[in-house]
């Protein structure tokens, strides 16, 4: 990779930077490693600091309809305080941890159509610039992946992957947006399920599953949703086929229990049938189970069986692509928290 002029505030003859990460998948909660490689500019410059951005490609719901945007959910100060000679080349490495609520990014080695980036700060003479834009690649913790595959083994199809904005109540979520996974019912559910959205909030002593369906409406009642929570030890051993399948007969019970308060004029959104809640939260679970403007960034990446590990419909070519937009959207950049 060539190294990247920094534009805009510092200038021609400003030093350059290219930050190199490590090509191995990172896993949430992980480490993330790479260098930062900097060439001085026509003179000397005064480095202040050298910050690296997490960013996520994220929409919106609005009253007026979608925006989309950069939300920055990760900042690593991982250098600064020294002096850079006139193309003098100086690299830097680094190491990092990942939040554990990072979005899964690929599959079994295919992409979801997820969008996350590092971005590179460099702070000079009180001036602040973005260098180049890397794209970050996650897959799967273990745990996640076992429930994945158990979904695959029952029948159920990867439709798509997004990112939304807002808060699922009555979780530990630490970060402004999650990550849904949509999945298409087996055949055995699809004359009852339309699709069910799968999102995982995981945590250093393990994750919550929290599965939403909507149900499918008939000639005289509406479709409607339901959701219910699980947690999961990152080393828990189970037989996850049956696991899942147990949750998704929870599901449905939930819907009918649903769908009959709902003709009386009640509603219920969640339950909980954790065996803990690796947060330590628990107990009241509210009715509006997502909190904030909710998002529709489906991303259209066909059926597949995540059994196999086929996530079909979406290229790593047009993921690399739509990482280079980000700067266009920088104006409407949102910090997280």
């Amino acid at each position: 990779m060539v190294f990247k002029r920094l534009l805009g505030s510092l200038g021609v003859g400003a030093p350059t930077v290219d930050t190199v990460l490590d090509p191995t998948p990172v896993l949430p909660g992980g480490t993330l490693a790479g260098q930062v490689h900097l060439k001085g500019g026509q003179s000397d410059f005064d480095i202040e600091h050298i910050t690296l951005e997490l960013v996520a490609r994220v929409e919106a719901e609005h009253e007026d309809g979608e925006s989309e945007g950069v939300v920055v959910f990760g900042r690593f100060t991982v250098g600064g305080g020294f002096r850079l000679g006139a193309e003098e080349p100086r690299s830097l490495p680094f190491q990092v941890t990942l939040p554990w609520e990072t979005p899964i990014t690929e599959l079994y080695g295919q992409p979801l159509g997820i969008v996350l980036g590092v971005r590179t700060e460099v702070a000079v003479a009180g001036a602040k610039d973005k260098g180049d834009l890397d794209q970050l690649t996650v897959t799967a913790l273990p745990v996640q992946e076992a429930v994945l595959e158990a979904f695959g083994q029952l029948g159920f199809g990867f439709r798509s992957a997004d990112l939304e904005y807002g808060h699922i109540a009555g979780t530990g979520q630490q970060l402004s947006f999650y990550q849904e996974i949509e999945l298409v019912p087996a055949p055995q559910y699809a004359h009852r399920l339309n699709e069910i959205e799968l999102t995982f909030l995981a945590g250093p002593g393990g994750l919550e599953v929290v599965l939403e369906a909507d149900k499918r409406g008939g000639l005289l009642t509406s479709g409607h949703d339901a959701v219910t929570r699980f947690s999961v030890g990152h080393h828990d051993v189970r037989d996850w086929t049956a696991e899942v399948e147990g949750w998704v007969g929870q599901l449905l019970e939930h819907h009918a229990a649903y769908g009959a308060r709902s003709a009386y004029g009640h509603s219920t959104s969640y339950t909980d049938h954790g065996h803990h809640d690796p947060h330590g939260h628990g107990g009241h679970h509210h009715d509006d189970h997502r909190s904030g403007p909710g998002v529709g960034t489906a991303v259209a990446a066909g059926a597949a069986g995540l059994a196999v590990g086929v996530v079909g419909g979406m290229v790593a070519a047009e993921v690399v692509d739509e990482v280079g937009d980000f700067f266009e959207g920088d104006d409407e950049e949102e910090d997280e928290g």
